[in-house]
C-alpha cells in the first residue's frame, strides 16, 4: 500500500475512533421538506454512519481506499449542505482486521450509535452480521457481493452478485474469441461465500456452453499457487477464473507462465490492486488478466470528480479502483437517506423502508442500475470489464462498461 495514503487513513481512523452515546429518540426536526422524525444515530443535525472495514488484515489495501473514497464523498455532501440541506454526515470507523469475531464485537459496540452501516467489508463478516442487522432493524452496505447478502432486505449490495459477475466475465471472453464452446475452464476459488457463489456462475456458464469446470478450492491465505496451476495445466484448461486475494492473483499469473499455460485469467472484483503491476507477475498480468467487477475504474468519466478530489487530498499517490467502490457505496447511501428524509422518517425503520422503495437506483455510471426491491435477486446484471495498464489511474483500463452478456439472461438461481 502506498505510504502517504496509509498514513492519511490511519490518522483519519484515529480521529474517528471515539464513540458517543445518542439519545434513543430525537424529537422531529424541521427541514426544507417539513418535520423529520429522527432517532438513534442522529444527534442534533449530525448523522453518524458506521464503517466496519479492514486496515490491517488480508484486505487492508482495499479497505483503506474504500474508506478514503467514502470520506471524500461525504466531505462533498457536507460541503453542499448535507442530507436534505440539513444533516451533515460523520463516519464511525472500526478496523476489524478481516476477523469475523472482531467485526461482531465492533458492531455491538457502535450499532446503537449509528443510523446505518455504509461499509461492512468482507463476505464472512457481512454474513455473520445479518442476524444482528435484522434484529436491530438497521441497513448496511456490504463490501462483498455474495448472493446470501443480496437475499437479506437489510443489505444494499451495490452491483451484481459474484455468480452473475462470473457469467458476465466468461461471456466477454467468449465474445472476444478468447475461449470457445466446449473444453474446460479452471476455477481457483476461496472456500467461502465469496468463492462458492462465483463457482455457481462458472458452472452455469459451462453448462450452457458445453464446457466443464476444473475446481481448485483454496484457503484465503494460501500463499503458493504453483501446485494449483500445475493441476489445471495438466487438465488443459482454456481459461482460469480467479476468486482470490490480489496476492494470489499475482501468484497464479506467475505460475501460469512457468507452466507454459498461456490462457486468459478472469478475476472477480476483489482480485486486483494496482500494486500487482509492481510484482514479478506484471508482464503476465498485462498479457493475460481480465477484471470483472461491479464498479467502473477511477480513470473513467463517471469518477472524474472523485479522481480530482483524491489527487488534491493525496497528491502524488495513485488511487486504486477501490476508491470508486467506496464513493459508489456512499452515493447509494445518500440516495437512501434523501428518500427517508423526503418521507419524513430518518429513524432506522424509516431508512430501511427507504432502501426498499428507492429502486431503481442510478449512481451516474459508477455502477450499473441497481434494484433493491427484490431480495434474493442480484441487484444488477451489469458489470465493468478492465485490463491491467501501467501508468493510468487505478492501474486498469476499461474495455466494457455496464456489460450484460447473453448467457446471464437465462440464469436463474437454484
Amino acid at each position: 500500500m502506498r505510504p502517504v495514503a496509509a498514513i492519511a487513513v490511519a490518522a483519519a481512523l484515529a480521529a474517528a475512533a471515539s464513540c458517543s452515546t445518542k439519545a434513543d429518540e430525537e424529537p422531529p426536526a424541521e427541514s426544507t421538506s417539513g418535520p423529520v422524525k429522527t432517532g438513534p444515530g442522529i444527534e442534533g443535525n449530525v448523522i453518524t454512519l458506521g464503517v466496519l472495514t479492514d486496515f490491517t488484515g488480508l484486505n487492508a489495501a482495499s479497505g483503506k481506499e474504500v474508506t478514503e473514497g467514502q470520506r471524500i464523498f461525504w466531505d462533498q455532501v457536507n460541503a453542499d449542505g448535507g442530507i436534505c440541506d440539513r444533516f451533515t454526515v460523520e463516519l464511525e470507523v472500526k478496523d476489524h482486521g478481516y476477523n469475523v469475531q472482531t467485526a461482531v464485537s465492533q458492531y455491538a459496540e457502535i450499532s446503537g450509535d449509528v443510523l446505518s452501516f455504509v461499509q461492512v467489508l468482507g463476505s464472512a463478516m457481512a454474513t455473520a452480521l445479518i442476524p444482528e442487522l435484522e434484529k436491530d432493524g438497521l441497513i448496511g452496505i456490504p463490501l462483498a457481493w455474495a448472493k446470501n447478502l443480496a437475499a437479506s432486505e437489510n443489505y444494499a449490495v451495490i452491483g451484481p452478485t459474484y455468480d452473475v459477475e462470473t457469467i458476465n466475465g466468461l461471456d466477454y471472453l467468449l465474445k472476444e474469441g478468447l475461449i470457445r464452446e466446449g473444453g474446460k475452464i479452471g476455477h481457483i476459488f476461496h472456500d467461502s461465500e465469496y468463492g462458492n457463489n462465483a463457482l455457481e456462475g462458472s458452472k452455469f456458464f459451462a453448462q450452457q456452453h458445453g464446457m466443464t469446470v476444473v475446481e481448485q478450492r483454496i484457503g484465503p491465505a494460501e500463499p503458493d499457487m504453483t501446485s494449483r496451476v500445475t493441476a489445471l495445466a495438466a487438465e488443459n484448461v482454456s481459461a482460469i477464473v480467479l476468486t482470490t486475494q490480489p496476492s494470489q492473483t499475482a501468484g497464479v499469473a506467475a505460475a501460469a507462465v512457468g507452466a507454459g499455460l498461456n490462457v486468459p485469467l478472469l478475476g472477480n472484483g476483489p482480485t486486483h490492486i494496482p500494486s500487482l503491476l509492481d510484482t514479478p507477475a506484471r508482464d503476465a498480468l498485462i498479457e493475460h488478466f481480465y477484471l470483472v467487477g461491479p464498479t467502473g475504474g477511477v480513470g473513467l468519466e463517471p469518477a472524474a470528480d472523485l479522481l480530482k478530489a483524491y489527487q488534491t487530498k493525496f497528491p502524488g499517490v495513485e488511487p486504486s479502483n477501490s476508491v470508486v467502490t467506496g464513493y459508489a457505496t456512499s452515493k447509494v447511501m445518500e440516495l437512501i437517506l434523501e428518500k427517508a428524509c423526503a418521507d419524513g422518517d430518518l429513524t432506522p425503520a424509516g431508512v430501511l423502508a427507504a432502501k426498499a422503495a428507492v429502486s431503481p437506483v442510478d449512481t451516474g455510471g459508477l455502477t450499473g442500475e441497481l434494484d433493491f426491491s427484490k431480495p434474493g435477486s442480484s441487484p444488477s446484471r451489469q458489470d465493468f470489464l478492465a485490463r491491467p495498464k501501467p501508468g493510468v489511474p487505478g492501474g486498469t483500463e476499461g474495455v466494457e462498461a455496464s456489460y450484460e452478456g447473453p448467457t446471464v439472461d437465462s440464469y436463474v438461481r437454484s
